[in-house]
């Protein structure tokens, strides 16, 4: 019986989410792996484990079509990190409620998805989109934060700066 292949380590799965989203921008034009490394450091500074943080970094991939959910399917990490990442990844025209509850009963995705709305509630990062996107997107995570039980602020150490990504 031939040998598993390898888990990727975290420099690895780093290094192919930059990849995958190389190119991409956020709202503002910012390069989208700082929201990236953003989220991964919010995950880290919360006390998520590898699998989490590993998470973090793909967790718009399959959601932005960076990556498919075949790669998912067969990549080279554990089962929690790819349960993670599916969870993470919005379904077409999905209701939020949906979504929060596909996230609360999958075992890690909650912190990892907190860290996210934390970068992209920052008000730092809102503060560079005109009137109208900033309200519509302090609504947007504010209702996920309530859906998901943060009771937290957004803007939360760990996930500082930059630009929001949607």
């Amino acid at each position: 019986m031939p040998e598993p292949e390898p888990l990727l380590t975290l420099p690895e799965v780093e290094a192919l989410a930059r990849a995958a989203h190389e190119g991409q921008t956020d709202k503002a034009g910012r390069p989208y792996a700082e929201h990236l490394a953003a989220v991964a450091g919010g995950v880290r500074a919360r006390g998520g484990d590898p699998e989490q943080i590993a998470a973090a970094w793909l967790h718009d991939a399959v959601e932005d079509d960076a990556l498919t959910r075949e790669w998912l399917a067969r990549a080279a990490l554990t089962a929690r990190t790819k349960a993670i990442v599916d969870a993470l990844t919005k379904r077409p025209a999905e209701e939020p409620a949906a979504y929060a509850r596909r996230i609360l009963t999958t075992p890690g995705a909650r912190l990892v998805k907190e860290a996210d709305l934390a970068h992209n509630a920052d008000p730092r990062r809102l503060a560079v989109l005109d009137g109208p996107t900033r309200r519509r997107l302090t609504e947007k995570y504010a209702g996920m934060r309530a859906l998901l039980g943060l009771e937290r602020e957004a803007g939360e150490a760990g996930c500082g700066g930059g630009t929001p990504r949607r």
